[in-house]
Parts: structure tokens; C-alpha cells; sequence
């Protein structure tokens, strides 16, 4: 008789659970999940996609605007915020149904419940006893951090931002990573008032300097009040409305705050460090190169490692884990050079290495930029620019970091990602025919290496 009940027992179907899963199932391993929510995790039910569902419906105030620069004559619009949640929360139930599927036609059984860990081979199930696995597989993401202040219950997360009855008025954003950038070009291209808060000095740390700066000014241009070295102190009810107070004394009334200040993993309550499975920062499970943590017969995944949080990263995890363990292939995920983006307005791509963390790193770099007007509103007439971005070791002519902020980024960078993935230098970077006229052609055709201005001569 077998030892265990499941070779394997997943906690949480998000995307890397569920691809985890699947993927040991296929190499004929006994596979059971849980989860206490709607299996899709964060990425598809209350994160990645939702959000680029809201961004895209966001661009179309643009387009619309645009469209007279292009001989088009359109009346006054408007927006149904209702009618867009509603298109939304349709996608995502058949998205929903789609991973549903998935699970079970790959022979997965699925246990709709809350799952906690008893030891290092058993799992106690809400309302449904206990089972044993000769492994456990913990990945059950990260959940929005809510600041500790007066009042914060009045404001709102990213998950709550996805079921709002109506369009808010005015929007107090609280956060400088891509969460807060994102909802701001969201809330504020369906027509609310948008001011951004950040307590540091400039968003989207840890990304490009030039980026960073970039997407400021185009946020400003937009029409959304940027506020950088600013943050809440408390909130409160106003009457309808919520009055913030700032670090700096001063107040402001909003119809709504959100706050965007970051995630923790979801490890509270699951009985880990009485498994014997170490914690670490914010609560985070401590894994090694092949997702194990200190106990041998549990691994982890995904978000709540806090190694990377982008859902692509937890898939391809998931599906080391198990073509190691079950594929009997040895398989390790690379960090280096994994794209990313930010669907803010205008969006970001990037991959690889900042100028700021190669210049740390090597002893000389060489950097070209570009920056232009999209041909788009060359007649349009938008005030936006687009820049695009090469960080260069100028030692062996290998291309370290590609970045670029402007339209349609993401889509061109993950083309460029495969070149820094194969060590692509920038002579053959400069050997690659351009597509024209597009603007990723300029990835190709930099050729003057940026120098920066020399300081003024003193008087």
C-alpha cells in the first residue's frame, strides 16, 4: 500500500501552484491542490490580468483625443464604469473555468478549502480531515500591506480596487511602485482627479534611473499631481469624502485613498515553523536554489519566497520544482535578465541590468539613449516622448540592460530580452536590420554613445 495519500500536495492555485502541479502530474506523480479562494490566484482573478483589462479600457480616452489629429470627428464620450466591471468580471470567470479545467483533465484533485501544514508530510484541510504527502508544496503568494495609521480601514487596496460600484471623483493614491503608477494612469484615463503620494524622493525604485524620471514627467504631463517625500500620517471621515493629513501638516479631501505600499507573503496561520521551515524577512519562506526550504520534503514557490514576485517567475519555478523532482531532469531558474513591465501610462519594458547597478558592478560601461516623439503624434500632437535605452559593458561589447518607457514597451522588450539571454553584444545589436518606420527600430540604430553634460564653467 502507498505510504502517502499524494505524491505531492500543492497549497494555493495560482499560477504557479497550478503549473506546478500539472507539470508533476504529467510526470506520473499522484497531485493534489488547495485553495481557499478562486483558483487563478492573484495574477488572473485579482492582479495581472484585471488590471491590464482596466489599463487598456483606460487608453482609449487618449485614443479618442487623438483621433482628431487624424481627420476623425468624435462627439462627447462617456465612460461606464459599471458596464467595464461587469466586461471584466466576465473575463475573469471564464478564465477561472479555463484553470479549472486545466487541473482536472491533467488529473489534479482539488480541495476547495483552506489548507494548513501539521508536519512535515501531513495537511490538516478546513472541514475536511487531514492528508499525507511525501512532498508539500507551498505556494500561496502575497497579499496588499496596509500601513499602520489612524483611519487606514477607510482607504482601499488593489484587490478591492477591481469591485468599486462607481468611478471615484478624486483619487488619493498612496505608493511609488508599480501598483500605485498603474492604478493612477487607470484611475485617472477613465476621468477621476488623480494625485500620486510617495514618501521617497523619486518612484519606481530599483528600476533605471532615466526611467524613473522619465515616467514622472510624463505622469505630470498627464495631469497627475505627483508628490514625491510626501505620506499619510492618518485618514478620516469628512462627510462624504476622506480627509488625509501629510507629513508635512497640510490635508487634503479625496473620495477615495488607496493604498499601493507593497506585499507580504501570505505565510500567516499556514503552520510552517512548526513544520520546521524557516522565515525570513516579512515573513517570507527561505528556499534554496531548488525551492527547498529547511525542511527536505517541503518547497516553496512563487511570491511567497519573495525572490521575485512576477507571476512568470513563479511558473517557471513551479515547473523547475517539479521536472526536478518528478522529471528526474535537473532544472534551476536564471534571475538574470528576466523581464519586466510596467503597464503604467506610458508603459515601461525593461530587462536586464540598470545603469546604476552596472556601473557598481563593472569598471566601464558604455550607455545610449534615444529620445523622440512617437511618429503617432507627430500629428496627433500629444506632448509625450519616448525613450529607449542601452547599458553596455564596455569591455567585451556585451549589451547588459535594454529599457525603454513609451508605447507598446513591453511587447518590443520581451523580443530584446531573447538577445540578452543569448549574450548579445551591441555590434550585433548594430549588424540587425531595422523594421521601419517603428520605434523599436531604435534598438537597433543607436550608434553615438551618450556623454553627460559637462557642468557649466563657473564665472
Amino acid at each position: 500500500m502507498a505510504k502517502y495519500d499524494f505524491d505531492l500536495f500543492v497549497i494555493g492555485a495560482g499560477s504557479g501552484g497550478v503549473a506546478a502541479s500539472r507539470r508533476a502530474a504529467a510526470h506520473g506523480a499522484k497531485v493534489a491542490i488547495a485553495e481557499s479562494s478562486r483558483v487563478g490566484g492573484t495574477c488572473v482573478i485579482r492582479g495581472c490580468v484585471p488590471k491590464k483589462l482596466l489599463v487598456y479600457g483606460a487608453e482609449v480616452r487618449e485614443m479618442l483625443e487623438d483621433a482628431k489629429g487624424y481627420g476623425w470627428s468624435i462627439g462627447p464620450a462617456a465612460h461606464d464604469w459599471p458596464a467595464l466591471i461587469a466586461a471584466k468580471d466576465k473575463e475573469i470567470a471564464r478564465l477561472n473555468g479555463v484553470y479549472l479545467r486545466m487541473l482536472a483533465n491533467s488529473g489534479v484533485r482539488l480541495y476547495e478549502t483552506r489548507a494548513r501544514i501539521v508536519d512535515a508530510h501531513t495537511v490538516a484541510l478546513e472541514g475536511q480531515g487531514q492528508v499525507s504527502a511525501e512532498r508539500i508544496l507551498v505556494a500561496t503568494g502575497a497579499r496588499p500591506f496596509r500601513p499602520a495609521i489612524p483611519g487606514a480601514d477607510l482607504g482601499i487596496v488593489s484587490d478591492d480596487a477591481f469591485d468599486l460600484e462607481a468611478l471615484p471623483r478624486r483619487v488619493l493614491m498612496v505608493g511609488g511602485g508599480y501598483i500605485a503608477v498603474e492604478f493612477a494612469g487607470i484611475f485617472h484615463g477613465l476621468g477621476a482627479a488623480v494625485q500620486l503620494h510617495y514618501r521617497g524622493e523619486q518612484i519606481l525604485r530599483g528600476f533605471d534611473r532615466d526611467l524613473r524620471d522619465g515616467l514622472a514627467d510624463e505622469l505630470r504631463k498627464s495631469g497627475i499631481a505627483l508628490r514625491l517625500n510626501s505620506d499619510l500620517t492618518r485618514l478620516e471621515r469628512a462627510g462624504s469624502a476622506i480627509r488625509a493629513h501629510l507629513v508635512d501638516g497640510s490635508a487634503v479631501e479625496t473620495d477615495l485613498v488607496m493604498f499601493a505600499t507593497g506585499r507580504k507573503p501570505n505565510t500567516a496561520g499556514l503552520g510552517l515553523e512548526a513544520a520546521g521551515v524557516a522565515l525570513g524577512p516579512e515573513g517570507a519562506v527561505a528556499v534554496d536554489a531548488d525551492s527547498r526550504t529547511a525542511q527536505a520534503s517541503i518547497y516553496a514557490i512563487g511570491d511567497v519566497t519573495n525572490r521575485l514576485a512576477l507571476t512568470p517567475v513563479a511558473i517557471n519555478e513551479g515547473r523547475a520544482f517539479a521536472d526536478t523532482v518528478y522529471g528526474k531532469t535537473k532544472r534551476t531558474l536564471d534571475y538574470a535578465n528576466i523581464p519586466s513591465a510596467v503597464f503604467s501610462h506610458p508603459p515601461i519594458g525593461t530587462v536586464g541590468l540598470s545603469e546604476e547597478r552596472a556601473r557598481a558592478r563593472f569598471p566601464a560601461i558604455d550607455i545610449y539613449k534615444a529620445r523622440f516623439t512617437p511618429m503617432k503624434h507627430t500629428l496627433s500632437g500629444r506632448d509625450t516622448k519616448t525613450l529607449m535605452k542601452l547599458v553596455v559593458d564596455a569591455r567585451t561589447d556585451r549589451v547588459l540592460g535594454a529599457h525603454m518607457l513609451g508605447a507598446d514597451a513591453p511587447e518590443i522588450v520581451q523580443g530584446v530580452a531573447i538577445a540578452l539571454v543569448c549574450g548579445a553584444t551591441k555590434a550585433q545589436f548594430d549588424a540587425t536590420v531595422a523594421i521601419h518606420p517603428s520605434a523599436a527600430e531604435e534598438f537597433v540604430t543607436m550608434r553615438e554613445k551618450w556623454q553627460p553634460p559637462k557642468p557649466a564653467a563657473a564665472d
